[in-house]
């Protein structure tokens, strides 16, 4: 599967491939999207809650991301369910992958926490 993330602040999800069309859902910077179609210089994508719709292109990058799809997750110092927790993250959450580990990935926060989360917790790439 294809997949980008946002590269500007704030940009636009609309309900079709151009700036005529309605704007459904305002999305932060590094949100994970999985391109589903094209059309022209638009894409259209779906989210991690199966929300669908158009993003311009040039506004999306090739730049790993994660959200997180659990109330709360844990962020951990080594990829462990014994390792120390060192923050924590919340439903929606934006996280920029840094590596992986098995069923681990190495994330940093928006807030700047740098831990490991298991990938159950997430979506992206």
């Amino acid at each position: 599967r294809e997949m980008v993330s946002i590269a500007g602040a704030e940009v636009n999800m609309r309900s079709g491939p151009g700036t005529r069309h309605d704007a459904v859902w305002a999305l932060a910077r590094g949100y994970p999207l999985v391109v589903t179609g094209r059309q022209g210089k638009w894409l259209k994508v779906r989210d991690f809650e199966n929300d669908q719709g158009w993003v311009y292109r040039s506004l999306t990058d090739r730049t790993p991301h994660h959200i997180v799809k659990a109330q709360v997750a844990n962020l951990r110092r080594s990829p462990s369910t014994r390792a120390a927790i060192v923050g924590k993250a919340l439903y929606g959450d934006v996280l920029r992958t840094l590596d992986r580990r098995g069923q681990w990935i190495k994330v940093r926060h928006e807030a700047g926490i740098t831990g490991w989360i298991a990938t159950r917790l997430v979506w992206g790439w």
